[in-house]
């Protein structure tokens, strides 16, 4: 019965985490292209689109608008423990890899289409671990659990 009780709070627990993800990068991808949420760069070159959500994260209308792609299928994933757990999982690898091209001088604009440079970098990392949790931590238990 105990295992029954942990692996519904796992399952729960997992599409949630789509969830929250899903939301959060919405409202980010969307305050993108809020003018009031977006602060010019501090040399203020005018670049279109180009500037920092809440005067932190360096953004672009391309990466709001991938920002609010990766949101939407997390609304979608959030629907089923598959769906949660592959999101989790393609979540977990595009963005821990956007952490490490953020570190790369040279790829740290994605050459030049996606900003990933500055405070991108830690919360690009900080979400691929939430999501890394998620998606393969928190699956296998589930997984140890249903097979048991």
């Amino acid at each position: 019965m105990q295992t029954t009780v942990s692996s519904n709070q796992s399952i729960s627990g997992i599409r949630y985490a789509a969830l929250s993800l899903g939301l959060f990068f919405v409202v980010l991808g969307l305050a993108g292209f809020v003018p009031a949420f977006v602060a010019p760069p501090a040399n203020f070159v005018p670049t279109m689109g180009f500037g920092y959500i809440f005067g932190l994260f360096p953004t672009n209308y391309f990466h709001n608008a991938l920002g609010i792609l990766f949101g939407v299928w997390g609304l979608a994933a959030f629907t089923s423990l598959t769906g949660s757990i592959v999101y989790s999982r393609i979540f977990a690898i595009v963005y821990g890899a956007s952490a490490i091209l953020g570190l790369i001088p040279l790829t740290n604009t994605v050459f030049g289409l996606i900003p990933l440079f500055g405070n991108n970098i830690w919360l690009n990392a900080l979400v691929a671990g939430i999501a890394f949790y998620y998606g393969f931590v928190k699956s296998a238990e589930v997984a140890r659990s249903t097979a048991a």
